[in-house]
């Protein structure tokens, strides 16, 4: 009997659903595991698993279970280092900028409480992120030192450490839209615009999709983004600039595919499940 494939989730959401629902269609065993629920025992003998999917919204707990099966001998998609990488917005900057590759300028404080002067020389309007986090949560643009002000108190009193970092980036005048690429193994399989009247275009506050036919020097730079941060499945989100062209802005390590399903004519959950055959060697199922 084939070794069934764990797929890690503590949240079955709409991706999660059509991933499992592919592999049941291909005659994949799947176990689900809820990483909230497991101990990892780190002598313990290489699991009885063809491989795993990590699909596990925490990035802590992502990092953490994908290092700790890596450990036993299973290979994760995507792999422990690219959950790390890319779950952290400041080191997914250092490694595109050391790569050469074209992102928004950015400056970092590691603490909010004396980086008020440095901002205003920074310069206004700014973004400024939590290091880790999706959905645009805890994302803020400050207009002014009042708006900083008021956004660094806030900073001050939330108990993460990682949120006392103070990351920022310059606040780029786009079109109003984002672009969102889908990369899988350094093949970008669909590409599509995250339109918003508000200067957050996430789907999951409410944003539209439209396709967007890449060309040559987007391609090109999707793929050198793959290249920089690790192969994997990716969510890589570039700007338009008006002065500066496109600007990778960040790249997900679990993409989401809502909004995106609708407009591309692509099967972009086939694709998922096909790069993850490859990967874990399922043979057939691919």
């Amino acid at each position: 009997m084939d070794l069934p494939v764990a797929v890690l989730a503590s949240r079955i959401r709409l991706e999660e659903k059509l991933i499992l629902a592919e592999l049941a269609r291909r005659g994949v065993p799947v176990e689900v595991i809820d990483t909230r629920r497991v101990l990892f025992e780190v002598q313990a003998p290489k699991p009885g698993y063809a491989g795993v999917i990590s699909r596990e919204i925490s990035h802590t707990r992502n990092v953490y279970a994908a290092r700790l099966l890596e450990h036993s001998g299973l290979t994760v998609v995507n792999s422990a280092d690219v959950v790390a990488l890319c779950g952290d917005k400041l080191l997914t900057t250092l490694t595109l900028h050391a790569a050469g590759l074209p992102v928004p300028r950015a400056a970092v404080s590691l603490s909010p409480e004396h980086a008020l002067e440095h901002l205003e020389s920074f310069g206004f309007p700014l973004v400024s992120k939590p290091v880790n986090g999706s959905w645009g949560h805890l994302a803020a643009r400050p207009t002014d030192r009042n708006s900083a002000e008021i956004m660094l108190e806030h900073r001050s009193a939330l108990p993460s450490p990682q949120h006392q970092v103070v990351y920022v980036q310059e606040y780029v005048d786009k079109p109003g839209r984002d672009i969102k690429a889908y990369v899988m193994g350094g093949e970008v399989v669909g590409v599509i615009y995250k339109m918003s009247s508000e200067w957050r275009t996430n789907t999951a506050r409410g944003g539209t999709t439209k396709r967007c036919d890449p060309d040559e020097e987007l391609t090109k730079l999707l793929r050198a983004t793959a290249d920089a941060v690790g192969d994997g499945i990716l969510g890589i989100d570039v700007l338009e600039s008006e002065h500066d062209g496109y600007l990778v802005n960040e790249v997900n390590h679990t993409p989401e595919f809502h909004g995106a399903l609708e407009v591309l004519s692509v099967d972009l959950v086939g694709a998922y499940v096909d790069f993850v055959a490859r990967k874990l060697g399922l043979g057939a199922a691919a």
